[in-house]
């Protein structure tokens, strides 16, 4: 994969660009607490963000990654609003950007690079985290994942993105810390960028063959400081 003749760069949110997990997993424990159910620690509910708000929540009942298929609906249903309602009031209380994420971004819009966010989060609380974190404004659009009938990793949030920002696919790279990120752009046919860190279920995101895998945020913009500014 060659990133010289990329133009439109596609980001993850949480795990990749945000660590989001103290708040959610706050979130998760308030639910879970408010059903006279157990809490649990931070590090245990890192590994089950990722996919979403039901998933989470439906995780948090389960007590494991893999959800419980007899969870009744009733209760999924209560948990999930109740988890939604303690989420909203504390978005970007302890989330925190990254190492050098936000002066990142700004180096590459500066370059002419379009940055936008496609991301498995409930889309009303992209914003508030982004005012919270000092990013509004920085991206053309985000699509969260209630924006469309499909998350990722379906491609539709891809190619939507592709179609909002009339570039083709070749234009366009994806960039992840999940393998649902990786999924998704190879479903898409799309060139794709992940990070070691953030949220993976503990799984080597190298397995799913991302043609790039770094280590750290700032190396993106490395392997693009040799190459020609987009015009």
């Amino acid at each position: 994969m060659s990133l010289d003749d990329k133009r439109v760069l596609l980001f993850d949110l949480d795990g990749t660009l945000v660590d989001s997990a103290p708040d959610l997993a706050a979130a998760v424990n308030q639910t879970l607490v408010h059903l006279g159910r157990e809490p649990f620690p931070e590090a245990t509910v890192r590994n089950w963000v990722g996919n979403g708000a039901l998933p989470l929540i439906s995780r948090g009942l389960s007590g494991a990654k893999e959800i419980d298929a007899t969870l009744p609906q009733d209760l999924v249903d209560q948990a999930l609003a109740a988890f939604l309602d303690f989420y909203a009031h504390n978005v970007c209380d302890k989330s925190v950007l990254y190492p050098e994420v936000k002066e990142t971004l700004l180096a590459l819009k500066q370059r002419g690079y379009r940055l936008a966010i496609i991301t498995n989060k409930p889309e009303k609380f992209i914003e508030p985290m982004l005012q919270g974190l000092g990013l509004s404004g920085v991206f053309e659009f985000c699509l969260g994942g209630d924006s469309l009938p499909e998350r990722k990793p379906n491609p539709l949030p891809l190619f939507t993105a592709c179609a909002m920002m009339n570039a083709e696919i070749a234009d366009c790279v994806m960039i992840g810390d999940s393998k649902n990120d990786i999924l998704a752009a190879k479903a898409a046919k799309m060139d794709s960028i992940g990070v070691s860190y953030g949220y993976n279920y503990d799984e080597d995101l190298g397995i799913h063959e991302p043609d790039f895998l770094f280590d750290h945020f700032n190396e993106l913009l490395s392997v693009l400081d040799d190459l020609k500014t987009p015009a």
